[in-house]
């Protein structure tokens, strides 16, 4: 049970991530390279010159992985800190000695909380790759 859970988010998260790819995060790379291209048709500029200026090509790029990354890995916590808490909830209630009905049980218990962990954290994916499509589209970066 809690395998296929981890299997839906990881879905959904990839799902998202190569939405965010194709609309944004290729386009940016597309420009990091055009520039790059500019920075090296430059034939009066030395050679530590055209190194700068493909390395500041490269920036917005940079800042815009590292933004999705962050992003990414603050939910990640998120989940993890959530089914956690489901993992030491069952852990308290279970006793020192638990029986085998007692462990089937508590086995349901986490499970169905480690489900309502996914299934909250799913809702928030819209706005979270809403937010990172504003925050990355906005030329910020």
């Amino acid at each position: 049970m809690v395998e296929q859970q981890k299997q839906r988010i990881e879905l959904e998260l990839s799902q998202r991530v190569d939405e965010l790819d194709r609309t944004i995060l290729r386009k940016m790379q597309a420009e990091m390279h055009e520039c790059a291209a500019r920075c090296c048709r430059d034939t009066a500029a030395s050679m530590d010159s055209v190194q700068r200026c493909v390395e500041n090509c490269s920036i917005p790029v940079q800042r815009a992985q590292q933004h999705v990354e962050k992003e990414l890995g603050s939910f990640n916590s998120r989940l993890q800190r959530c089914v956690m808490d489901c993992n030491d909830t069952v852990k308290d209630k279970m006793g020192p000695t638990p029986t085998d009905d007692d462990i089937s049980k508590y086995t349901g218990m986490f499970e169905r909380c480690a489900i309502k962990c996914v299934d909250k954290h799913v809702e928030i994916l819209p706005g979270l790759f809403k937010t990172m499509h504003q925050v990355l589209g906005s030329k910020r970066f």
